[in-house]
């Protein structure tokens, strides 16, 4: 990613919003999580972990106040995507044409596997928008995501786990192109720093072929929100393997986070609601 000298009137627009954000924020959670709406991505977190604000860098929203907005960037799906596009133990793996896939709550095994990923309460919050349709909303769009346990193994892919399927599925987007999942906080192993992966598909027919994606990509977490995630139990290894990596040296966050940082709120006891919204070029 590039981040842009705008100048500053540029600035002070991004910080009269900046500021409008996080008091949205405040009157949100004094609602309840529960009703969290969608918002804005590039959050940070406060020193608590229970609450992201917008953070200070430009660049840092999805869409402007003139209605543009950012395409999110094209990162990698790893080696663990169970979209049919690699191979584990000489067979071709794919989620995506199994029955059960399409859920909300990704936490438990489908399709015959019954295994359940255990960890700190997530609920992923997610809206698509068209960035070469005057940022509308995407409806009728699906979404796949998939992330590793709190021990950083990913289903079907990692020892122990291979038989497990859980912490993936597909969703179609409402009318307003908003998603959403039920799941845990994903943990933090060696060599990157703790993340999400999702592939946006142009409808929910076309999900079932990798082929038809149209954005592949991943989101990350504030800091401040992963220190106090990992003190939960169950997370020991995370918190090593997190002082040992930054969004500075990983290799897909290295050049820069602002439209892949999850706005957070909540806390490690009551679970997270992390809200991310992504421009695509629908």
């Amino acid at each position: 990613m590039e981040l842009h000298d705008h100048g500053l009137a540029s600035d002070l627009e991004m910080m009269r919003r900046q500021a409008a954000e996080r008091r949205q924020v405040l009157r949100w959670l004094l609602a309840g999580a529960a009703t969290l709406p969608l918002i804005s991505c590039g959050g940070g977190s406060d020193a608590s972990g229970t609450v992201a604000s917008s953070g200070a860098s430009t660049g840092s929203l999805a869409t402007s106040a003139t209605g543009a907005c950012t395409v999110i960037p094209e990162e990698t799906g790893g080696p663990y995507p169970a979209d049919g596009t690699n191979t584990n133990g000489g067979s071709i793996i794919n989620v995506l044409n199994q029955s059960g896939v399409v859920r909300s709550d990704i936490r438990a095994s489908f399709n015959g596997a019954t295994g359940v990923a255990a960890g700190v309460p997530l609920t992923i919050k997610l809206q698509l928008l068209n960035a070469s349709g005057g940022c509308a909303s995407l409806a009728g769009y699906a979404v796949y995501v998939w992330h590793c346990d709190r021990d950083g193994l990913y289903s079907l892919y990692s020892s122990g786990v291979t038989a497990q399927n859980y912490l993936r599925g597909v969703q179609e987007t409402d009318s307003a192109g908003n998603v959403g999942f039920t799941t845990i906080f994903p943990g933090c192993y060696a060599g990157r720093m703790p993340h999400v992966h999702f592939e946006v598909y142009p409808s929910l027919a076309k999900a079932a072929t990798a082929s038809n994606r149209i954005k592949t990509s991943q989101f990350t977490f504030p800091m401040a929100t992963l220190n106090e995630a990992y003190a939960a139990s169950g997370y020991t290894a995370s918190v090593r393997n997190l002082a040992r990596i930054s969004y500075a040296t990983d290799n897909v966050f290295s050049d820069g986070t602002s439209l892949q940082m999850a706005t957070v709120a909540g806390n490690a006891t009551q679970g997270y609601v992390a809200t991310l919204v992504i421009a695509v070029n629908g």
